[in-house]
């Protein structure tokens, strides 16, 4: 048994005896005090692909569900879905960009570090690794004098994600990009 704050998108629970992958999740603090911390879900049930949402304060429970996971590389995306490659035996598997959800963004033919959950040798969803390298595309020039402070700019990376980095950061440069949060690391 799991409790609602633990699950993060890509992951299956199941709920009234149903499965369900977890395609996002948004949290809500209320100000006053004693309220606890809501979790809003948005779900797909794994059998029908319909979707299900719910909401969750943080303490509640939903069950576990047996599942495989595996390393997958990004191969490639023909505009309408993306085909996975199983890095130990090779085999291929195909998720639709609706399946994908905000996921998609951060593909990249060739990418690496892809983790697959399947159940019952079908692939229902991935896991992005935690962090990627991506390439700067558009930020405001350089600002003269800056230097590594708390100071920061919106930039638009590869997969038009925007994200803020130092002023420091120009176009073209290469930025280590946490997927979970949209938030700078490093330069790569």
């Amino acid at each position: 048994m799991a409790r609602a704050a633990e699950l993060k998108p890509g992951k299956i629970c199941e709920i009234n005896g149903k499965q369900y992958f977890v395609k996002s999740v948004e949290v809500k603090s209320p100000s006053a005090r004693g309220a606890a911390t809501l979790y809003k879900f948005v779900f797909n049930e794994i059998l029908t692909k319909q979707k299900y949402e719910e909401t969750f304060k943080g303490d509640d429970i939903v069950g576990d569900v047996d599942y495989m996971t595996r390393s997958l590389q990004c191969l490639f995306s023909d505009g309408e879905q993306f085909t996975f490659m199983d890095v130990e035996d090779y085999s291929q598997y195909v998720l639709n960009n609706d399946e994908l959800g905000e996921q998609v963004s951060w593909l990249q033919d060739g990418m690496e570090g892809i983790i697959g959950m399947f159940v019952n040798d079908a692939l229902l969803g991935i896991q992005l690794p935690n962090t990627v390298i991506r390439k700067v595309l558009d930020t405001a020039p350089r600002m003269k004098g800056a230097t590594a402070t708390k100071s920061a700019k919106p930039a638009k990376i590869e997969g038009g994600i925007s994200v803020n980095v130092p002023d420091y950061i120009e176009n073209e440069e290469m930025i280590k990009v946490n997927t979970q949060t949209y938030e700078f690391i490093s330069r790569a």
